[in-house]
């Protein structure tokens, strides 16, 4: 078998190192020019003055109760000049703490005598308890921020409830509110009555016969609706027998929703 030659690779497309305007730039341009500030990271973010303070002597194990005026006002000066150098705009509030570390390092630069000395206060005093009491209350922030929080590291499942459809009970219909419907009847039954000459022969089955009719295919019928008061008391008397003799053979139903609520008068069913 004999060797035959290969061919050499073909080369890889290079990839564009820039899109500018749609078209790619593969080389670098002969006269870019990247000015020295372009680009700068800061690592440190401070809240405050106080929080620069506190970040400088924490950094450099110093003792809060003991600390070097100048060496800390150095290098907070640094700072100051680091942000005006990158063209931020300084806070009042640092510009304030840089006078009073400039007081405090003056004041302790000036010769005093014994006397002076056990009566005078340290300059450093006022700015050791403000360090101190920032510090408290940042190092409680800290604690109540690493709590566990709801929709950071509690979340709460929630689901819909399916829609409930509670089944409402029919209240049982006592006698003695049938018995306050039927009165009411009656005393309405009497606003209609007059002088009567004849006397008409009514029959309870008739009006058995009359009130099934009534109720056939109608549903849910007042009770008080199944009276004709123009027949007088004789008639509404009838027409309540005729009710309760169709209850007593299962022929009607009397429903009511709520105690003291009308009553209505349906038909059973077979």
């Amino acid at each position: 078998m004999s060797d035959q030659p290969t061919a050499p690779d073909a080369p890889h497309p290079q990839l564009p190192l820039a899109l500018v305007y749609g078209e790619a730039f593969t080389e670098l341009p002969q006269d870019l020019y990247i000015p020295p500030d372009a680009l700068e990271v800061f690592l440190e973010a401070f809240e405050g003055p106080l929080d620069l303070l506190l970040y400088l002597i924490r950094k450099q194990n110093i003792d809060v109760l003991d600390i070097p005026v100048a060496d800390i006002t150095r290098q907070y000066m640094s700072y100051v000049e680091l942000m005006k150098s990158v063209r931020l705009e300084l806070a009042a509030e640092y510009l304030v703490m840089a006078a009073m570390l400039a007081e405090i390092k003056s004041r302790m630069l000036l010769p005093r005598s014994a006397d002076a000395e056990e009566d005078e206060e340290d300059p450093r005093a006022e700015l050791i308890r403000r360090l101190q009491e920032y510090e408290r209350f940042k190092t409680a922030a800290e604690e109540l921020d690493e709590l566990p929080r709801v929709g950071r590291e509690v979340h709460v499942p929630q689901i819909e409830a399916p829609e409930a459809r509670a089944r409402r009970l029919l209240p049982d219909i006592a006698l003695e509110e049938l018995l306050l419907s039927m009165a009411e009847v009656l005393r309405r039954a009497d606003l209609f009555e007059s002088h009567q000459v004849t006397r008409e022969t009514l029959s309870t089955r008739e009006r058995m016969s009359q009130v099934l009719e009534r109720l056939k295919d109608a549903g849910f019928v007042p009770f008080v609706a199944l009276f004709m008061p123009e027949e007088g008391r004789l008639g509404v008397v009838v027409t309540f027998m005729a009710v309760l003799e169709l209850i007593k053979e299962s022929l009607v139903e009397l429903v009511q929703n709520e105690p003291f609520a009308p009553i209505h008068v349906r038909a059973r069913s077979e």
